[in-house]
Parts: C-alpha cells; structure tokens; sequence
C-alpha cells in the first residue's frame, strides 16, 4: 500500500496536472498562440505515481505529450506555461514550445515530438547510467504510435542485448479508440499484438500491462521494476492502458468535460452529461480522489483546501506567463549551431 504522505503528494500533483492543462486550453482559446498542443488529461496517474518514485540522478525522455511528466517532476508551472506560449521567459526561451518543453535541471534531457524518437534516446541514455555505476536509471515515455516505428524494435533489442537499466513506459491512449478518423478523431495505432506488452516480451524483457488510470496499480508495477532496475535485472517494459480522455479525440484539444468538478469525488451521483462514464470510470483524478476518501485517507474540507493551493499555484503561473515577453527578432540565431 502506498504510504499516505506520498499518496497524497502523487495526488496533489495530478490536480496540479489537471488545472494546469484546463488552464492551457483556456488560454489557446483566449490568447493568439502558434502551435499546436498535447494535454495530459486522463493521463495524470501515470505521470504523477512515476516521478514520484524516481530519484534525483535518474533521466528521462519525454513526448510532446509532455506537461504532466514536466510538472510531476517539481518543474516550475510558470516557466512551463511561458514555454508553451512561445514566451521568452520559459524555459527554452520560447523555442520549444508545447512539444518542446524540456528541463535539463530536472533530469530531462530531452522532449521529442518524433513518434518514437525517444526511445533510441533513451538507451543511450540507460548505458551512461550504467557505465556510471551509480544505480542511477533511464526512464523514457512514448505513446503507442512509437512502437510502430522501427527504432522502437530495434532499441529495445539493444536494452535487452545489454541489459540497460531504462524502463520503456508506453502510454496507451488508443484503447477503446476506433481504427479511422470518424467525426475528426485520431485514430488508435495499428500493431497485430494482442497487446502491446507482447512485443517487448518476445525480446525477454519484463514486462507489465496495467491500467493506467489506477495509481495503485501503476505504483505497483512501476515500483516493483525500478527496484529491479537498479539491482542489475534490466531492462523492463510497461504498457499503460488508458481511456483516451474525450477532450483530445480531435485535432485541437477541447474541455468537452469542463472544468474539472470535485464534487464528483465524494458526490458521483453530481457527475452527469455526455460524458459522465468516461469521468465515474476512468478519470484518474476523480477515480483517485474516491479511493483515498473512502480509505478516510483524505477529507473533504482537505480536498477543498488543496484544490484552492493548486488554483492558486496555476493563477500565479498564469499571470507570469502572459507577463513574458515575446522572444526578440534578434535572439532568432541564439544558440543555434550554424
């Protein structure tokens, strides 16, 4: 069972997630952005439990679906939000973008919106931590599209040859998605595996499928692997099958579900609409917040409470990010190689 103080930190950081993205698509309606963004809504369980249980020398890769992994990690919400709208104050200056949103002081040494692109990253990434000798590990996410690109095969061909410490997090979105494009919708991957924890098996690496929607089962399979990770047994695979959230079926992602309601935690019966399955059985943020309720592990008055420090924290970043100035004509070549 997972201690309660960290319980209620893997919490408070899935709300952090949640209002934050909210508060993206809020202002990508609101302010003139270029670009185009990923929110991690429904995914927040995933993101949250793991970084919760990594240490500080530990590396990770990253998608563009990447604000929650970001944010999970301690980085701070207002330097990331400038970021995503392209200002000059965030963390890459403006040049990263949403996609690109990369903190090399928390451990991320790289955002890639190259379907697959971390991965093969990822192990080499793994082997420095293994020449170093440290116990030290390589986490690097991806979506289910990246195991159809042949570095994902290939990469983890070398991981298991070589025995890396890196732990392949695929986060599966597509279930339940249909195959096609019907009414504007992504369509899910296309792979003849049963599931997608089949491949990594086929090259004998440990393998996990859980829901990723429960923090308790992704704290238990993550856990259980990253301590084998660093007692030498590498590498290891977890396939995170979630609900895609409705909101980003389509192109541009839309807060078809509003703002996020609380009141769902310890009321389910005020949880209706169009989409009221989706959030009573697969919203990891509600679903969480039930379990600890129930467990007494959290009150109602200490849901309040934090939700408002959460608001609070979110408001602030906001405030800083539409303060930031845009990048200057001038500053088009910094950093750049040639």
């Amino acid at each position: 069972m997972i201690d309660s103080a960290q319980a209620l930190a893997i919490f408070e950081s899935m709300l952090l997630i949640r209002r934050f993205e909210e508060t993206v698509i809020d202002l990508w309606a609101t302010v003139e952005t270029e670009g185009h963004r990923h929110v991690y809504i429904g995914q927040e369980a995933v993101g949250a439990t793991i970084m919760e249980l990594l240490r500080e020398d530990d590396l990770i890769l990253t998608t563009h679906r990447n604000h929650g992994h970001v944010l999970a990690r301690g980085a701070d919400p207002g330097r990331a939000l400038a970021e995503i709208l392209g200002r000059a104050d965030g963390f890459n200056k403006g040049r990263g973008g949403s996609a690109g949103l990369t903190v090399r002081a928390a451990g991320f040494l790289a955002t890639t919106g190259q379907v697959g692109g971390g991965i093969g990253l990822g192990i080499g990434a793994a082997q420095a931590q293994k020449i170093r000798g440290r116990g030290g590990i390589c986490v690097t996410f991806f979506g289910d599209g990246g195991l159809e690109e042949g570095i994902g095969f290939e990469a983890m061909n070398i991981a298991a040859l070589y025995s890396q410490p890196v732990l392949l997090v695929c986060e599966n979105n597509s279930v339940g998605v249909t195959t096609g494009r019907a009414q504007n919708e992504w369509s899910s991957s296309s792979m003849a595996a049963e599931t997608l924890g089949d491949i990594p098996r086929a090259l004998g690496i440990a393998t996990e499928v859980v829901a990723g929607e429960s923090v308790t089962d992704v704290h238990e399979a993550a856990s259980r692997l990253i301590g084998d990770l660093r007692e030498g047994r590498a590498p290891a695979f977890i396939e995170m099958r979630t609900r895609r959230w409705p909101g980003s079926r389509s192109f541009n992602p839309q807060l078809v579900t509003g703002v996020t309601d609380l009141d769902g935690v310890w009321d389910p019966a005020s949880v209706t609409g169009e989409h009221a399955d989706w959030i009573n059985r697969y919203d990891p943020v509600i679903g969480y917040g039930r379990d600890l309720f129930r467990q007494g592990r959290i009150s109602r008055s200490e849901i309040v409470a934090m939700n408002e420090r959460v608001c609070r924290t979110v408001e602030a970043a906001r405030e800083f990010a539409l303060a930031s100035p845009l990048p200057s004509a001038e500053s088009g070549l910094t950093g750049t190689f040639a």
